[in-house]
Protein backbone atom coordinates (compact mmCIF):
# COMPACT_ATOMS: atom_id res chain seq x y z
CA UNK A 1 0.00 0.00 0.00
CA UNK A 2 1.08 3.66 -0.53
CA UNK A 3 3.61 4.16 2.57
CA UNK A 4 1.91 6.90 4.48
CA UNK A 5 1.90 8.04 8.12
CA UNK A 6 0.76 5.56 10.64
CA UNK A 7 -0.30 5.82 14.74
CA UNK A 8 0.56 3.12 17.14
CA UNK A 9 -0.76 2.79 20.34
CA UNK A 10 1.69 1.90 23.01
CA UNK A 11 5.53 1.49 23.37
CA UNK A 12 6.47 -1.88 25.47
CA UNK A 13 6.84 -5.24 23.38
CA UNK A 14 4.29 -5.51 19.98
CA UNK A 15 4.69 -1.13 19.64
CA UNK A 16 8.34 -1.32 18.81
CA UNK A 17 8.69 -4.02 17.04
CA UNK A 18 6.19 -2.73 14.46
CA UNK A 19 7.50 0.71 14.04
CA UNK A 20 10.64 -0.71 13.26
CA UNK A 21 9.26 -3.22 10.31
CA UNK A 22 7.25 0.10 9.20
CA UNK A 23 9.71 2.36 9.11
CA UNK A 24 12.05 -0.09 7.23
CA UNK A 25 9.15 -0.41 4.56
CA UNK A 26 9.23 3.63 4.36
CA UNK A 27 6.46 4.32 6.92
CA UNK A 28 6.07 7.43 8.38
CA UNK A 29 5.20 6.07 12.36
CA UNK A 30 4.39 7.80 15.24
CA UNK A 31 4.16 5.67 18.64
CA UNK A 32 2.00 7.38 21.60
CA UNK A 33 2.69 6.07 25.13
CA UNK A 34 0.45 7.13 28.03
CA UNK A 35 3.83 6.22 30.30
CA UNK A 36 6.69 8.97 30.74
CA UNK A 37 9.35 6.64 29.10
CA UNK A 38 9.51 3.20 27.81
CA UNK A 39 9.13 0.69 31.27
CA UNK A 40 11.50 -0.77 32.71
CA UNK A 41 12.10 -3.58 34.60
CA UNK A 42 9.29 -6.03 34.98
CA UNK A 43 9.85 -9.68 35.37
CA UNK A 44 11.81 -12.08 32.86
CA UNK A 45 10.13 -12.92 29.34
CA UNK A 46 10.55 -15.94 26.89
CA UNK A 47 11.48 -15.46 23.15
CA UNK A 48 11.31 -18.57 21.18
CA UNK A 49 10.21 -20.34 17.89
CA UNK A 50 9.39 -18.22 15.23
CA UNK A 51 10.24 -14.61 17.33
CA UNK A 52 13.79 -15.50 17.31
CA UNK A 53 13.89 -15.89 13.73
CA UNK A 54 12.09 -12.12 14.09
CA UNK A 55 14.61 -10.80 16.37
CA UNK A 56 17.64 -11.91 14.15
CA UNK A 57 16.10 -10.25 10.84
CA UNK A 58 16.23 -7.27 12.88
CA UNK A 59 19.94 -7.16 13.81
CA UNK A 60 18.63 -7.80 17.79
CA UNK A 61 19.72 -11.56 18.20
CA UNK A 62 23.41 -10.62 19.72
CA UNK A 63 22.49 -8.09 22.10
CA UNK A 64 19.74 -10.05 23.29
CA UNK A 65 21.93 -13.06 23.34
CA UNK A 66 23.96 -11.75 25.58
CA UNK A 67 21.47 -10.45 27.77
CA UNK A 68 20.64 -14.07 27.89
CA UNK A 69 19.44 -14.71 32.00
CA UNK A 70 20.25 -18.72 31.85
CA UNK A 71 17.96 -19.84 34.47
CA UNK A 72 19.15 -23.36 35.50
CA UNK A 73 16.65 -24.87 37.73
CA UNK A 74 12.89 -24.40 39.51
CA UNK A 75 12.40 -26.12 42.68
CA UNK A 76 8.92 -27.07 44.03
CA UNK A 77 8.28 -27.70 47.51
CA UNK A 78 5.43 -28.84 49.23
CA UNK A 79 2.84 -26.61 51.51
CA UNK A 80 5.09 -27.21 54.54
CA UNK A 81 8.08 -25.78 52.89
CA UNK A 82 9.36 -29.16 52.35
CA UNK A 83 11.39 -30.04 48.33
CA UNK A 84 9.36 -32.28 46.26
CA UNK A 85 11.67 -32.05 43.48
CA UNK A 86 14.11 -29.63 41.59
CA UNK A 87 13.89 -29.71 37.50
CA UNK A 88 15.98 -28.28 34.66
CA UNK A 89 14.15 -24.65 34.22
CA UNK A 90 14.04 -25.62 30.14
CA UNK A 91 12.06 -28.68 30.44
CA UNK A 92 8.87 -26.80 32.81
CA UNK A 93 9.09 -23.81 30.13
CA UNK A 94 9.10 -25.84 27.18
CA UNK A 95 12.03 -24.03 25.79
CA UNK A 96 15.06 -25.15 23.39
CA UNK A 97 18.00 -25.23 25.47
CA UNK A 98 20.73 -23.44 23.68
CA UNK A 99 18.45 -21.82 21.28
CA UNK A 100 15.17 -20.19 23.53
CA UNK A 101 15.81 -16.82 24.92
CA UNK A 102 14.77 -15.97 28.91
CA UNK A 103 15.37 -12.12 28.92
CA UNK A 104 14.86 -9.32 31.55
CA UNK A 105 11.37 -7.38 30.15
CA UNK A 106 13.51 -4.05 30.67
CA UNK A 107 15.83 -5.44 28.42
CA UNK A 108 14.23 -6.38 25.70
CA UNK A 109 12.12 -2.87 25.63
CA UNK A 110 15.20 -1.43 26.00
CA UNK A 111 16.91 -2.88 23.00
CA UNK A 112 13.80 -2.40 20.60
CA UNK A 113 13.64 1.44 21.85
CA UNK A 114 16.86 2.09 21.03
CA UNK A 115 16.62 -0.15 17.44
CA UNK A 116 14.02 2.84 16.37
CA UNK A 117 14.17 6.12 19.02
CA UNK A 118 15.87 7.80 15.84
CA UNK A 119 13.74 7.10 13.20
CA UNK A 120 10.59 7.06 14.67
CA UNK A 121 8.36 9.55 16.66
CA UNK A 122 7.68 8.90 20.25
CA UNK A 123 5.16 10.37 22.03
CA UNK A 124 5.45 9.85 25.87
CA UNK A 125 2.73 10.88 28.75
CA UNK A 126 -0.23 10.94 26.58
CA UNK A 127 -2.87 8.46 24.92
CA UNK A 128 -5.67 8.20 22.55
CA UNK A 129 -9.01 10.35 23.28
CA UNK A 130 -11.14 9.47 20.40
CA UNK A 131 -10.91 8.47 17.19
CA UNK A 132 -12.72 9.48 13.85
CA UNK A 133 -12.39 7.84 10.48
CA UNK A 134 -13.60 8.25 7.14
CA UNK A 135 -12.90 7.12 3.62
CA UNK A 136 -9.03 8.63 3.28
CA UNK A 137 -7.19 8.75 6.93
CA UNK A 138 -8.19 8.74 10.89
CA UNK A 139 -8.29 12.30 12.62
CA UNK A 140 -6.89 11.36 16.51
CA UNK A 141 -7.28 13.47 19.26
CA UNK A 142 -5.06 12.66 22.09
CA UNK A 143 -5.45 13.23 25.92
CA UNK A 144 -3.37 16.25 25.86
CA UNK A 145 -6.13 17.40 23.25
CA UNK A 146 -3.77 17.60 20.23
CA UNK A 147 -5.31 16.79 17.28
CA UNK A 148 -3.52 15.33 14.17
CA UNK A 149 -4.37 13.10 11.30
CA UNK A 150 -2.67 9.40 10.38
CA UNK A 151 -3.93 7.37 7.71
CA UNK A 152 -3.79 4.10 9.76
CA UNK A 153 -3.89 3.93 13.43
CA UNK A 154 -2.66 0.15 15.13
CA UNK A 155 -3.50 -0.57 18.90
CA UNK A 156 -0.39 -2.33 20.64
CA UNK A 157 -1.62 -1.10 23.80
CA UNK A 158 -2.02 -4.38 25.79
CA UNK A 159 -4.66 -6.57 27.22
CA UNK A 160 -6.79 -3.89 28.57
CA UNK A 161 -6.14 -2.04 24.88
CA UNK A 162 -7.76 1.53 25.35
CA UNK A 163 -7.70 1.53 20.85
CA UNK A 164 -9.35 -1.98 20.68
CA UNK A 165 -12.27 -0.01 23.34
CA UNK A 166 -12.63 2.84 21.28
CA UNK A 167 -13.17 0.86 18.01
CA UNK A 168 -14.56 -2.69 18.99
CA UNK A 169 -16.16 -1.79 22.18
CA UNK A 170 -16.20 -3.10 25.84
CA UNK A 171 -13.32 -5.37 26.79
CA UNK A 172 -15.63 -8.13 28.65
CA UNK A 173 -16.73 -9.09 24.72
CA UNK A 174 -13.43 -10.61 23.98
CA UNK A 175 -11.84 -11.38 27.23
CA UNK A 176 -11.43 -14.52 28.32
CA UNK A 177 -10.91 -15.09 32.11
CA UNK A 178 -8.79 -18.48 33.00
CA UNK A 179 -9.87 -18.58 36.71
CA UNK A 180 -6.41 -17.14 38.03
CA UNK A 181 -5.07 -13.85 39.77
CA UNK A 182 -1.84 -12.82 40.38
CA UNK A 183 0.05 -10.18 42.28
CA UNK A 184 3.77 -9.74 41.09
CA UNK A 185 6.63 -7.57 42.57
CA UNK A 186 10.16 -7.39 43.77
CA UNK A 187 11.35 -8.17 47.11
CA UNK A 188 15.30 -8.64 48.28
CA UNK A 189 17.44 -11.46 47.15
CA UNK A 190 18.18 -12.91 50.81
CA UNK A 191 17.27 -16.58 50.18
CA UNK A 192 20.59 -16.99 48.26
CA UNK A 193 18.75 -17.96 44.85
CA UNK A 194 20.68 -17.48 41.81
CA UNK A 195 19.40 -18.22 37.88
CA UNK A 196 16.70 -20.19 39.43
CA UNK A 197 13.45 -20.25 40.99
CA UNK A 198 11.30 -21.86 43.60
CA UNK A 199 7.79 -22.63 43.33
CA UNK A 200 5.67 -23.11 46.42
CA UNK A 201 2.21 -25.08 45.82
CA UNK A 202 -1.07 -26.03 47.74
CA UNK A 203 -4.05 -26.48 45.86
CA UNK A 204 -5.47 -23.74 43.66
CA UNK A 205 -2.39 -21.07 44.96
CA UNK A 206 1.39 -20.71 44.81
CA UNK A 207 3.66 -18.47 46.17
CA UNK A 208 7.10 -18.02 43.29
CA UNK A 209 10.48 -16.32 44.07
CA UNK A 210 12.03 -16.23 40.44
CA UNK A 211 16.16 -14.79 40.68
CA UNK A 212 16.58 -13.63 37.18
CA UNK A 213 20.70 -13.76 37.17
CA UNK A 214 23.04 -12.50 40.39
CA UNK A 215 20.78 -9.80 41.65
CA UNK A 216 19.96 -8.25 44.76
CA UNK A 217 16.55 -8.46 44.28
CA UNK A 218 13.59 -11.26 43.27
CA UNK A 219 11.02 -11.60 41.40
CA UNK A 220 8.17 -12.61 43.87
CA UNK A 221 4.55 -13.28 42.15
CA UNK A 222 1.57 -14.35 44.31
CA UNK A 223 -0.87 -16.99 41.98
CA UNK A 224 -4.38 -17.96 42.98
CA UNK A 225 -7.75 -19.65 41.83
CA UNK A 226 -10.48 -17.45 42.16
CA UNK A 227 -14.03 -18.28 40.46
CA UNK A 228 -15.28 -14.65 39.32
CA UNK A 229 -12.43 -11.68 38.43
CA UNK A 230 -11.67 -9.17 41.41
CA UNK A 231 -13.49 -6.56 39.05
CA UNK A 232 -14.25 -4.29 41.91
CA UNK A 233 -10.16 -4.11 42.88
CA UNK A 234 -9.23 -3.65 39.52
CA UNK A 235 -9.04 0.24 40.76
CA UNK A 236 -8.06 -0.14 44.15
CA UNK A 237 -4.81 -0.63 45.16
CA UNK A 238 -5.70 -1.43 48.69
CA UNK A 239 -8.43 -4.28 47.25
CA UNK A 240 -5.71 -5.35 45.65
CA UNK A 241 -3.50 -6.62 48.15
CA UNK A 242 -6.28 -7.28 50.19
CA UNK A 243 -8.15 -9.95 47.82
CA UNK A 244 -4.23 -11.23 47.41
CA UNK A 245 -3.78 -11.31 51.22
CA UNK A 246 -6.79 -12.95 51.81
CA UNK A 247 -5.99 -16.14 49.36
CA UNK A 248 -3.24 -16.91 51.62
CA UNK A 249 -4.33 -16.79 55.19
CA UNK A 250 -2.81 -19.09 57.08
CA UNK A 251 -0.42 -20.67 54.81
CA UNK A 252 3.35 -21.53 55.80
CA UNK A 253 6.76 -21.59 54.46
CA UNK A 254 7.96 -17.74 53.50
CA UNK A 255 4.21 -16.91 52.51
CA UNK A 256 4.02 -14.24 55.26
CA UNK A 257 6.42 -12.81 54.70
CA UNK A 258 5.64 -13.05 50.75
CA UNK A 259 2.56 -11.28 51.98
CA UNK A 260 4.04 -8.55 53.97
CA UNK A 261 6.13 -7.48 50.91
CA UNK A 262 3.43 -7.36 49.01
CA UNK A 263 1.70 -5.21 51.20
CA UNK A 264 4.36 -2.37 50.81
CA UNK A 265 5.75 -3.00 47.26
CA UNK A 266 6.06 0.06 45.37
CA UNK A 267 6.30 -1.73 41.83
CA UNK A 268 3.13 -4.31 43.04
CA UNK A 269 1.27 -5.29 40.14
CA UNK A 270 -1.79 -7.06 39.81
CA UNK A 271 -4.21 -8.71 37.32
CA UNK A 272 -5.86 -11.51 36.28
CA UNK A 273 -4.83 -13.85 34.15
CA UNK A 274 -7.14 -13.76 30.81
CA UNK A 275 -6.88 -14.36 27.50
CA UNK A 276 -8.47 -12.08 24.34
CA UNK A 277 -10.33 -13.85 21.19
CA UNK A 278 -11.62 -11.35 18.62
CA UNK A 279 -13.19 -12.45 15.41
CA UNK A 280 -11.37 -9.94 13.50
CA UNK A 281 -8.19 -8.21 14.36
CA UNK A 282 -9.06 -5.16 12.70
CA UNK A 283 -11.87 -3.01 11.66
CA UNK A 284 -12.02 -0.25 8.66
CA UNK A 285 -8.58 1.59 9.31
CA UNK A 286 -7.48 0.72 12.88
CA UNK A 287 -5.88 -2.67 13.65
CA UNK A 288 -4.48 -4.31 16.57
CA UNK A 289 -1.55 -6.18 17.37
CA UNK A 290 0.12 -8.16 20.16
CA UNK A 291 -1.75 -8.20 23.86
CA UNK A 292 -4.14 -6.12 22.64
CA UNK A 293 -5.40 -8.42 19.64
CA UNK A 294 -4.52 -12.03 21.07
CA UNK A 295 -3.29 -12.14 24.43
CA UNK A 296 -2.30 -15.77 25.57
CA UNK A 297 -1.47 -15.09 28.95
CA UNK A 298 1.84 -16.05 31.06
CA UNK A 299 0.38 -19.38 31.82
CA UNK A 300 1.21 -19.92 27.59
CA UNK A 301 4.50 -18.37 28.06
CA UNK A 302 4.17 -17.09 24.47
CA UNK A 303 3.08 -13.39 24.81
CA UNK A 304 6.26 -11.69 23.87
CA UNK A 305 6.95 -14.19 21.16
CA UNK A 306 3.71 -13.83 19.82
CA UNK A 307 3.55 -10.25 20.18
CA UNK A 308 6.99 -10.12 18.21
CA UNK A 309 5.76 -12.33 14.91
CA UNK A 310 2.27 -10.55 14.75
CA UNK A 311 4.08 -7.33 14.43
CA UNK A 312 6.44 -8.96 11.70
CA UNK A 313 3.51 -10.22 9.91
CA UNK A 314 1.11 -7.33 10.32
CA UNK A 315 4.43 -4.85 9.03
CA UNK A 316 4.82 -7.39 6.08
CA UNK A 317 0.99 -7.24 5.26
CA UNK A 318 0.69 -3.42 4.88
CA UNK A 319 4.04 -3.29 2.98
CA UNK A 320 3.19 -6.27 0.02
CA UNK A 321 -0.44 -5.36 -0.24
CA UNK A 322 -2.39 -2.78 -2.32
CA UNK A 323 -4.33 -1.31 0.66
CA UNK A 324 -5.30 -1.53 4.26
CA UNK A 325 -7.83 -3.57 3.76
CA UNK A 326 -6.07 -6.43 1.84
CA UNK A 327 -3.02 -5.91 4.33
CA UNK A 328 -4.99 -6.35 7.31
CA UNK A 329 -6.92 -9.80 5.87
CA UNK A 330 -3.56 -10.96 5.03
CA UNK A 331 -2.06 -10.47 8.36
CA UNK A 332 -5.08 -12.12 9.99
CA UNK A 333 -4.88 -15.46 7.85
CA UNK A 334 -1.53 -15.65 7.76
CA UNK A 335 -0.97 -15.40 11.51
CA UNK A 336 -4.03 -16.54 13.09
CA UNK A 337 -3.46 -20.65 13.38
CA UNK A 338 -0.24 -19.56 14.99
CA UNK A 339 -1.67 -17.39 17.90
CA UNK A 340 -4.46 -20.02 18.24
CA UNK A 341 -2.11 -22.61 18.82
CA UNK A 342 0.33 -20.53 21.34
CA UNK A 343 -2.63 -19.27 22.99
CA UNK A 344 -4.02 -22.78 23.37
CA UNK A 345 -0.72 -23.76 25.83
CA UNK A 346 -2.43 -21.99 28.54
CA UNK A 347 -5.21 -24.16 28.89
CA UNK A 348 -4.10 -27.28 27.88
CA UNK A 349 -3.16 -29.21 31.29
CA UNK A 350 0.57 -28.84 30.80
CA UNK A 351 0.65 -25.83 33.46
CA UNK A 352 3.11 -27.02 36.17
CA UNK A 353 3.02 -23.80 38.48
CA UNK A 354 -0.88 -23.49 39.68
CA UNK A 355 -2.29 -27.10 40.03
CA UNK A 356 -6.22 -25.89 41.02
CA UNK A 357 -7.22 -29.09 42.87
CA UNK A 358 -5.37 -31.34 45.65
CA UNK A 359 -5.46 -34.32 43.08
CA UNK A 360 -4.09 -32.38 39.90
CA UNK A 361 -1.04 -31.11 42.30
CA UNK A 362 -0.36 -34.60 43.38
CA UNK A 363 0.02 -35.91 39.69
CA UNK A 364 1.91 -32.61 39.05
CA UNK A 365 4.18 -33.89 41.98
CA UNK A 366 4.31 -36.98 40.37
CA UNK A 367 5.40 -35.88 37.35
CA UNK A 368 7.99 -33.61 38.67
CA UNK A 369 9.81 -37.05 39.50
CA UNK A 370 9.32 -38.41 36.12
CA UNK A 371 12.17 -36.70 33.66
CA UNK A 372 9.88 -37.79 30.99
CA UNK A 373 7.25 -35.89 32.31
CA UNK A 374 7.87 -32.47 30.56
CA UNK A 375 8.94 -31.33 27.50
CA UNK A 376 11.90 -28.91 26.89
CA UNK A 377 15.66 -29.59 25.54
CA UNK A 378 13.76 -29.70 21.96
CA UNK A 379 11.03 -26.94 22.52
CA UNK A 380 7.63 -26.90 21.77
CA UNK A 381 6.00 -27.91 17.91
CA UNK A 382 3.92 -25.09 18.46
CA UNK A 383 6.43 -22.21 19.40
CA UNK A 384 7.61 -22.88 15.85
CA UNK A 385 4.18 -23.41 13.95
CA UNK A 386 4.80 -20.26 11.34
CA UNK A 387 8.01 -20.43 8.86
CA UNK A 388 8.85 -16.17 8.54
CA UNK A 389 7.70 -15.06 4.80
CA UNK A 390 9.95 -12.65 3.02
CA UNK A 391 8.50 -9.30 2.52
CA UNK A 392 9.30 -6.20 -0.08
Amino acid sequence: MTKGSILISGAGIAGPALAYWLHRYGFDVTVVEKAPAVRSGGYPIDIRGTALDVVERMGLLPRLRAAHVDSRRITFLHPDGSPVASVAADKIVGNAAGRDLEIARGDLTATLYDAVRDTCEFVFSDSIAALAEDTDGVDVTFTSRQRRRFDLVIGADGLHSNTRGHTSGPEEQFHRYLGYCFAGFTMPNDFGLSHEGVVWNAPGRSGVLYAAGDNDHVHAFLIFTRAEPPLAAFRDPAAQRDVTASAFAGDQWEIPRMVAAMRTADDLFFDVVSQIHMPSWARGRVAVVGDAAHAPSFLSGQGTSIALVSAYMLAGALAAQPDHTSAFATYERETRRFVELNQALATDGRSAVTPETAEALAQRNAALLDPDSFDGDTGRPEHSALTLPTFA
